[in-house]
């Protein structure tokens, strides 16, 4: 596990879990939604965009929280795993509410600066819609990656986002342990 890419709708915890999942494991973490916003929720134009991913991709190593369904292939072909957070809508809109309300008029850490955190209702309806009008092309697209020979890992409660990092650290511990061990 060198790149990860970590996608799912909106309040999913891909951030969180790739913070967490940096801590373990020691890989940069790329946080797209940082590059790819602009001051006052401005997006950087696809001509510049798609470059700015090349080069991220290009990186050894890395974990690249964000969805961005422009370069999503291009993302894909240069990971070896994948993990998509697959869950219920209802938990991925509270947190964007309680989030939103945290972070009221002020930028989250994961965020470009001078892009307050404010309700909006589409990217909501982009949540509770994510399943039905988004989830069916990227599984396509996941099957397709997993037949390429990367690993995707599925992941739609958070026990299960636990137990994930739960085995992560312990392959790190037991690999650490082994490289000290006498022979």
């Amino acid at each position: 596990m060198h790149r990860v890419l970590l996608v799912g709708p909106g309040g999913a915890g891909k951030t969180t879990l790739a913070r967490q999942l940096g801590d373990i494991t020691g890989l940069p973490v790329v946080h797209l939604d940082a590059l790819y916003w602009r001051a006052g929720w401005v997006s950087t134009p696809k001509d510049e965009w798609e470059p700015i991913v090349e080069r991220l991709c290009s990186a050894p190593t890395w974990i690249m929280d964000g969805n961005f369904g422009g370069t999503i292939d291009q993302r894909l072909a240069a990971c070896d795993t994948v993990l998509l957070l697959d869950l219920a809508p209802w938990r991925c809109l509270w947190r964007v509410l309680t989030r939103t309300v945290r972070y009221a008029g002020r930028s989250r850490p994961d965020m470009a600066p001078d892009c307050p955190e404010r309700f909006d209702a589409a990217f909501l309806w982009w949540i509770a819609t994510y399943r039905r009008k988004k989830l069916p092309a990227l599984l396509a697209r996941l099957e397709a990656a997993r037949g390429a020979g990367t690993n995707v890992v599925i992941l739609r409660t958070p026990d299960e986002v636990e137990r994930f990092l739960a085995d992560v650290r312990a392959t790190r511990d037991a690999v650490a342990t082994a490289a000290v061990s006498p022979r």
